[in-house]
């Protein structure tokens, strides 16, 4: 029972006080990998402490024994002691429900997330099949329209798009950095982080963190492309191409696409006008060690009291002779 409510409350600590520590300051932007990162272990980490919270309850820690057989027999000598009373069946079922409707529920909606970007890339796929021309010089598809739009469709056939207003909007530096900027995304697979924020956001939409996370994980895969696109053509050319394809066409975009310009673009360009100024390897690698303590600290609250325990008699009703080979 310790160790659910330690994970239940460790799970409402993150969800409340994670998206502040991560918004509070401007270090998101100036590490937006990792950043991205952290959004994601916290949204996991929060997953994981309600389902095994939810396990805990259900089936209750029993100590570690050096002896398979004893630790078997304790086990259900465990279960059957919490089941045998009404608030030890009623702990044990609210448990169960809480873990396999996390469980379902996150595989569910992330299942068919996957799916439906699945369908959409083919649908899209087969639309720029017929009236999109490759441009082998540069590595793209090239459709006719006035609007300035660049983006990239992720997948197994992965393209990235260039209208003909966009050609005429970049020079070469321009249109060098745009594209570096969708290669990023494809290279990365940013369709699939953001993939994953968006079905957390659809299977649990009462959760503010899961909204957020969502919504700043967009933003900084943005943020990351750019920086990718500055450090091969530069902050200026890139913070240029974001504006000459930043207005939003009035042909809307598939929802799997990942465009160079679009909603946030100014603020985006603003960001890349004054000079680079990056974490700094220590702040970056602090900052790694708190994400692996994040998706670490779960198991250790759920594991530690029985590991705690280990080598201790298994159960009062069982003596040191129920491990002997006549037993």
């Amino acid at each position: 029972m310790i160790a659910a409510l330690s994970l239940l409350a460790y799970a409402l600590m993150l969800a409340l006080a994670g998206p502040r520590l991560l918004r509070a300051s401007s270090w998101a932007d100036r590490a937006p990998r990792l950043a991205i990162a952290a959004w994601q272990a916290l949204t996991v980490t929060v997953l994981a402490s309600l389902a095994l919270a939810g396990a805990a309850l259900t089936f209750p820690t029993v100590t570690v024994s050096r002896d398979l057989a004893g630790l078997l027999q304790a086990c259900i000598m465990a279960i059957q002691e919490q089941y045998a009373s009404p608030g030890g069946a009623a702990a044990g079922a609210t448990g169960a429900v809480l873990a396999l409707t996390i469980l379902g529920r996150t595989l569910w909606c992330v299942g068919r997330g996957l799916a439906g970007m699945a369908l959409e890339r083919a649908r899209h796929g087969r639309i720029l099949d017929i009236v999109g021309r490759d441009n082998k010089q540069h590595g793209i598809v090239v459709l006719d329209s006035d609007e300035a739009t660049v983006y990239c469709l992720p997948g197994r056939r992965r393209r990235t798009v260039v209208t003909t207003g966009a050609l005429q909007a970049l020079d070469e530096a321009q249109l060098a950095a745009v594209l570096a900027h969708e290669h990023a995304h494809l290279s990365e697979r940013h369709d699939l982080i953001l993939g994953f924020s968006r079905a957390l956001a659809a299977a649990f939409p009462g959760i503010a963190l899961f909204r957020l996370a969502a919504a700043e994980t967009a933003r900084l895969i943005e943020l990351r492309a750019d920086d990718a696109a500055a450090a091969r053509s530069g902050r200026l050319t890139v913070a240029g191409a974001l504006l000459a394809v930043a207005s939003p066409g009035k042909t809307p975009l598939p929802s799997i696409a990942l465009a160079a310009g679009g909603a946030g673009a100014a603020a985006r360009v603003r960001r890349l006008i004054p000079p680079h100024n990056p974490l700094g390897r220590a702040r970056t690698a602090a900052g790694s060690l708190a994400v692996a303590a994040l998706l670490t600290l779960p198991v250790l609250l759920l594991g530690g009291p029985a590991a705690a325990a280990a080598g201790h008699n298994l159960c009062p009703g069982i003596s040191t002779s129920a491990s002997s080979p006549a037993a």
